[in-house]
């Protein structure tokens, strides 16, 4: 088996290419790379979606819980420790399995992205840090129009950073990502589903999330930590009115976690998009024979 092949398991939230992934991994013995922009913060498990030991069925897992939720972490830094774990994986002769929906974070290794380096600027970054999640997208928008098209709207440490390199550059941070040589031979397969099965599962998440005690979770982060720009991302920043007493918990939690949500998984969609390699699951295929019919004949092709 050469080693430099790569299967990418990506799709929206809640699409299932979690479970997807652990079922290839284990028919193809591989091994499996997070790529998940907010599971790389240790402690934030039950907002993020975390799969649990149980759930990883014995398959090893990497590049989750890796910093502290106020530690530095961006795509570069990303980039880098994701490739070193996937060369460790194809060391061992097993197949390593790149899977999540951040859709940055896999193009910056599929495509060997190059980021521009700027050091972090404190002083801007705090005022820019003083500023609502709304307002810091207003900014980038005007900096980067096409780049605004796909960031997370909701993510401020990802907006802050985006507008800092745009202010340091005076270019958008779009147009600075320069594809590199390609390390790996890379399949990326996409799971979606329709938006009414889609809305249904998010749903359903949602409230097991908060029957397994997210607001627990929450509070304690924010004892710990305070509302820092980590905790500002969906599934967190949602209880902050709530925290403040000025809406109720029904309010606060379970229904605006959901629409948000609903709303990241369609930016997700359109992200992915654009890449036209990506092999999508057709609706009446069953994801695994489809997924696993694809996988053995890419092996089949890299050996020739």
């Amino acid at each position: 088996m050469s080693r430099k092949k790569l299967i990418v398991i990506l799709g929206p939230t809640a699409s299932g290419k979690t479970a997807l992934a652990i079922k290839l991994a284990k028919k193809f013995n591989g091994e499996i790379v997070s790529a998940d922009s907010r599971q790389v913060y240790q402690g934030m498990n039950i907002g993020t979606g975390k799969t649990t030991k149980k759930e990883m069925a014995s398959i090893p897992h990497y590049l989750i819980d890796v910093v502290k939720p106020n530690q530095e972490f961006n795509v570069a830094v990303y980039k880098k420790l994701a490739i070193e774990k996937i060369k460790d994986v194809q060391k061992k002769e097993k197949l390593p399995f790149l899977v999540g929906g951040t859709g940055l974070y896999i193009g910056a290794v599929v495509d060997n992205i190059e980021f521009p380096k700027v050091t972090p600027q404190r002083k801007l970054r705090k005022e820019l840090e003083k500023k609502s999640a709304k307002e810091l997208f207003e900014i980038y928008k005007k900096l980067d129009p096409e780049g605004a098209k796909f960031i997370e709207k909701e993510n401020k440490r990802r907006l802050v950073r985006a507008i800092e390199v745009c202010e340091v550059t005076g270019k958008p941070f779009f147009e600075q990502r320069k594809k590199g040589k390609p390390i790996f031979e890379v399949l990326q397969i996409g799971v979606k589903l329709p938006r009414e099965e889609l809305k249904k599962r998010i749903s359903k998440r949602i409230d097991k999330m908060i029957e397994l005690g997210l607001e627990k979770e929450v509070k304690k982060l924010v004892k710990k930590y305070g509302w820092i720009s980590s905790l500002q991302t969906i599934g967190y920043q949602e209880w902050l009115p709530y925290f403040e007493g000025k809406i109720n918990k029904k309010e606060a939690t379970a229904e605006k976690i959901k629409t948000h949500t609903l709303q990241f998984a369609k930016r997700q969609e359109t992200w992915f998009k654009k890449d036209k390699r990506i092999k999508w699951v057709p609706p009446t295929h069953h994801p695994f024979r489809y997924a696993e019919k694809l996988i053995k004949e890419f092996i089949k092709k890299c050996r020739i």
